[in-house]
């Protein structure tokens, strides 16, 4: 029998006379104001979706996977609608806001596709011993509170939704504070398809005895308060959890003597700049050969002075704000550190007017002479900003990326892949690209080493997350 519930370990605390606005990070004015669920309100939601859970499991797969389709669809049809709204919680430009609906999407049908392969029971038997039947059957968890992340916030959230759901879980999304109308807009469409209402709601509980799973996305301080809960959860009583962490990067790129240096840079400033480089595989460290140092790096600060900074709402903008003043602050305290010991500045902050101090607006820049003695190129910027050190050979190359306490991706980029295979199993990050960068596969695990967080979404592992493994032994008379 799990204890009572405790709701003074949560990680967020609840009190009914506080309420939660958030501040538009182009506009700087209110969006959206919340109140904050009281302690017996999130208790009464978690027994709701508890017993949704405990229906819903029972309803075939075929129209489980149905349900889910129709509110994906009904989700991606309204890109248009909510892009706006996006860019206006979180500072993207709106003409990227769409892909984000449309990835969602993609996601999804792919998950959706290999539901039955992942959940069907899979026959152990080798016929021994005679007149047995063994099988292993994915049992779903119950309740999962998946907490989302502000720079990608449908992108993230279907990772682990989609696999929940179709499992025969029920789902607590606990959106950031600054995209709280994601988890309202996901809950409309799903309600709408026909998803019973107490399966899917918002709200966070990692303490609760009744919520088993818990998948977090965010910082790497945030993620240890969510471990540390759910383990003071296991001491007080409420169960043992499974805890999915998705936490920071410091990801790198490499760009051997092989490859063409201008396609390399259109591709990493891509990769570093791309929601004005709020992701947490945005390329952040870059070492390039020596014979080809000087042509990436003049092909790199083209490239990021073709940018405009601006307005999100604007068509023409392609650089929107970074999400908030005290984001804007760390950012510029990265570059100016480094240029304090030595680094070099190559964007002069006049070709970007829009950027000034005080505000959130921040100029994309690239840094040369940089080394890991500098919070640029050691500690996660989480901004547009990326600094390039020169190296003399693979070996050295290995040595800096692995130089990190973070491990979520790294690119490789040359034409000899007998050069990527030699280095692949050496590279300690989750994910090693190819000649790409700053992309999730819904066929790949996405998975990060050392502080970029354990555990596993997307791909058919995705399901083993959601699920625990059920042994069926049958004796058969």
């Amino acid at each position: 029998m799990s204890a009572a519930y405790n709701p003074a370990i949560q990680t967020q605390v609840a009190d009914p006379n506080r309420t939660l606005s958030t501040i538009s990070p182009s506009i700087g004015d209110v969006v959206v104001t919340r109140e904050y669920p009281s302690s017996d309100q999130l208790d009464q939601a978690v027994q709701r979706a508890h017993a949704a859970h405990r229906d819903w499991r029972k309803v075939p797969l075929d129209e489980r996977i149905r349900v889910v389709s129709l509110a994906v669809d009904h989700l991606a049809s309204r890109a248009l609608e909510l892009g706006p709204e996006l860019s206006a919680q979180m500072g993207r430009p709106k003409r990227y806001t769409a892909a984000e609906f449309a990835t969602f999407k993609d996601r999804a049908s792919w998950l959706l596709a290999r539901a039955h392969t992942a959940l069907a029971d899979q026959n152990v038997d080798d016929g021994r011993p005679e007149g047995f039947t063994r099988l292993i059957r994915r049992a779903p968890l119950g309740v999962c509170l998946l907490v989302g992340a502000w720079n990608f916030p449908y992108m993230i959230t279907v990772n682990a939704l989609i696999p929940a759901l179709v499992a025969g879980n029920a789902v607590i999304l606990k959106p950031s504070p600054q995209t709280p109308l994601v988890a309202e807009r996901i809950q409309e469409s799903f309600e709408s398809a026909g998803l019973p209402a107490a399966l899917l709601q918002m709200d966070t509980l990692v303490a609760h005895p009744l919520v088993p799973f818990i998948s977090f996305t965010g910082s790497v301080a945030n993620g240890k308060r969510v471990e540390k809960t759910a383990a003071l959860a296991a001491e007080d009583g409420n169960g043992f959890k499974f805890v999915g962490l998705e936490l920071g990067g410091k990801d790198a790129a490499y760009v051997r003597a092989d490859c063409d240096p201008a396609y390399a840079a259109e591709n990493i400033v891509d990769g570093a700049m791309f929601n004005s480089g709020q992701s947490c595989c945005a390329v952040e460290r870059v070492y390039v050969h020596e014979s080809v140092y000087d042509r990436f790096v003049d092909e790199a600060v083209k490239v990021v002075k073709e940018y405009k900074l601006g307005d999100p709402q604007k068509d023409e903008t392609t650089l929107g704000p970074v999400i908030s003043l005290r984001s804007a602050a760390t950012i510029r305290s990265h570059i100016a550190e480094a240029v304090e010991k030595g680094a070099k500045a190559l964007i002069p902050e006049s070709h970007f007017p829009e950027a000034k101090e005080g505000t959130t607006y921040v100029a994309p820049q690239v840094l040369v002479d940089v080394n890991h003695g500098m919070k640029v190129m050691s500690e996660e910027t989480f901004g547009p900003v990326m600094g390039i050190m020169k190296v003399k050979d693979d070996a050295e190359a290995l040595s800096l990326i692995n130089d990190s306490e973070f491990g979520l991706t790294c690119s490789i980029w040359t034409r000899d892949r007998a050069a990527y295979d030699a280095l692949v199993d050496d590279i300690d990050t989750g994910t090693v690209f190819l000649n790409r960068s700053d992309y999730l596969d819904p066929a790949l695990a996405w998975t990060g080493f050392k502080n970029s967080g354990r555990g596993v979404s997307l791909s058919r592992y995705g399901y083993d997350a959601v699920t625990k493994a059920k042994s069926l032994h049958l004796r058969n008379l």
